[in-house]
């Protein structure tokens, strides 16, 4: 069972930073905040337990961070 959850959190972690490609013709802005809300997406699975309302409270955290960061 851990190691299920470790491969599934690994899993998430590649996906994000392979759909960071699709930012390349994003501005610094946009990037800023579909990073932060990939981060948050994943921490808030992690901290939640794999809970969809933590990932998605975890994602809606971390776009708004990201595009403030991005200012």
């Amino acid at each position: 069972m851990k190691i299920a959850k470790n491969l599934s959190i690994c899993a998430a972690i590649v996906s994000v930073l392979l759909s960071l490609n699709g930012c390349a013709g994003m501005s610094q802005r946009g990037a800023d905040t579909a990073v932060g809300a990939g981060v948050g997406a994943v921490g808030g699975a992690v901290l939640t337990g794999g809970s969809p309302l933590g990932t998605v409270g975890g994602a809606a955290v971390g776009g708004v961070v990201g595009n403030q960061i991005g200012k």
